[in-house]
């Protein structure tokens, strides 16, 4: 699909209000769950292997409840190319922005992790309206390359620049004197490298993404957590900041990597169906046993 076509299409749709895309991801609930039954062998997979102390039951409920939130998911994201400042900080509440103030106001900058949780794009738009600080938000560019360039449009429309993963030194030490955050979504399934490493997460031996404490390490910038969790109301979520780790050069080698994957692992066990279990995070082995 071209660009052109995709921008059409996220312009159209974004234009609608919040009650009509909510009625459009009823229709996609039904769909999803019930007709096509979209990645359900790999969420009820991920769910038994996450949780072997739950029955059956409980499993089938958890990912009803997932099925339930998908769908709303990709309404609000698509919203995001026409919401306003004004519905962003509405939807959005910030319970402690002063625990990232702080870090700036000593004149550092600081290391944002965050998990694909709650609504962590339109997290995007929030961080973006709480600071004039520079707002980096690092990612792994999409295969389609079409897709990837509209979306991440819609992603700076509020003043954050999205930062490829290859490039994020470059842009550290442009920053280096200047107090800014850079927000890692540090969940997701990182590519094999000659420095794999593995961890006990949800019940399962993960490979895990250790470029967060490696920046933090190199700029001893503290490590914030931004936790986006679900408010009962629809659509309406909640920030909650907590600093893991004040000074990075104090701690061992992989030990910040386990404080903050712990942290997202307690925070996924406290409310699991707001993570994303349609995706294969478990899919890499230590290639001596693949």
């Amino acid at each position: 699909m071209s660009k052109s076509i995709l921008k059409f299409i996220f312009w159209s749709l974004s234009k609608l209000p919040f009650s009509a895309l909510y009625l459009l991801s009823d229709a996609l609930y039904l769909l999803i769950y019930y007709v096509f039954g979209y990645r359900k062998k790999v969420v009820l997979k991920n769910l038994r292997n996450s949780f072997p102390e739950k029955t059956e039951l409980e499993i089938q409920q958890i990912a009803k409840k997932f099925y339930r939130y998908f769908p709303d998911l990709i309404v609000e994201a698509i919203k995001m190319a026409d919401i306003s400042e004004r519905e962003v900080i509405k939807r959005i509440e910030l319970l402690n922005p002063e625990e990232v103030y702080q870090h700036f106001d000593k004149g550092k900058a600081v290391i944002g992790v965050t998990a694909h949780y709650g609504n962590w794009e339109l997290g995007i738009f929030r961080l973006s309206l709480m600071t004039e600080n520079p707002r980096l938000v690092i990612y792994k560019p999409l295969n389609n390359k079409a897709f990837d360039e509209v979306y991440n449009g819609i992603r700076t429309r509020f003043g954050a620049t999205m930062v490829p993963m290859k490039q994020i030194l470059r842009h550290i030490v442009r920053l280096r004197n200047t107090p800014h955050i850079s927000m890692f979504v540090a969940d997701q399934t990182p590519v094999y490298q000659d420095s794999d490493y593995f961890m006990p997460f949800l019940n399962q031996e993960a490979l895990v993404y250790t470029g967060t404490e490696r920046i933090a390490k190199m700029t001893n910038s503290p490590v914030v957590y931004c936790h986006i969790g679900r408010k009962e109301k629809r659509g309406h979520y909640y920030c909650k900041f907590t600093t893991l780790v004040e000074n990075p050069a104090e701690y061992a080698e992989h030990e910040i990597t386990h404080i903050h994957n712990r942290f997202t692992e307690k925070m996924i066990r406290e409310n699991p169906p707001y993570w994303l279990w349609t995706h294969n995070r478990w899919k890499r082995q230590r290639r001596n046993q693949a």
